[in-house]
C-alpha cells in the first residue's frame, strides 16, 4: 500500500497540542506497522520543516529529520510538476489552495496513489481516500 503523507499529518504527529495529535499518532504507527510505502514531495518537506521550526522549534525539526524523513520515499518536484501546480493554483483561484497542495495532487496522479494521510480537506475534494 502506498500512501502520500501531507504536512498536516506530519505536524499533527509532532505536536502533542494539535487537536489531531492522538489520531495522527495512531495512524502513523499503523502505517509503520503495515510497512506502507510512505510518499511525500520535497515541497511537502520544505513546508513541514518551516512550519515545525516556526511552531515547535529546532528539537522538533531534529525529530522530524532524524526519525520521520528516513522512512519516506521523497518525490522531487521537477519543472513539469511545478508548472502543473502553478496552473492549478491559478485555475482554482482560491486563497486556501496552495502550490504544495497542487503539486501533491499531481504527484499522486502521476504515481497512481489514491490514499493520503492528511487532515487537509483539499485532498478529499480531489477524490483522494484520506486517512484517518
Amino acid at each position: 500500500m502506498r500512501v502520500f503523507v501531507d504536512t498536516s499529518a506530519f505536524f499533527a504527529v509532532l505536536d502533542a497540542d494539535d487537536r489531531n495529535h492522538d489520531e495522527a499518532k495512531r495512524v502513523w504507527q499503523d502505517l509503520l506497522t503495515q510497512e506502507a510505502v510512505l510518499v511525500c514531495s520535497n515541497y511537502v518537506l520544505v513546508e513541514t520543516l518551516a512550519l515545525v521550526q516556526h511552531g515547535l522549534g529546532i528539537p522538533a525539526v531534529r525529530t522530524f529529520q532524524e526519525d520521520i524523513v528516513p522512512v519516506l520515499n521523497i518525490e522531487w518536484v521537477d519543472e513539469s510538476v511545478h508548472r502543473v501546480g502553478i496552473a492549478s493554483v491559478l485555475a482554482a483561484a482560491r486563497k486556501g489552495l496552495s502550490l504544495v497542495d497542487c503539486t501533491s495532487f499531481e504527484i499522486m496522479r502521476r504515481l497512481g496513489i489514491k490514499m493520503a494521510f492528511t487532515f487537509d480537506r483539499h485532498f478529499e475534494e480531489q477524490g483522494v481516500q484520506c486517512l484517518p
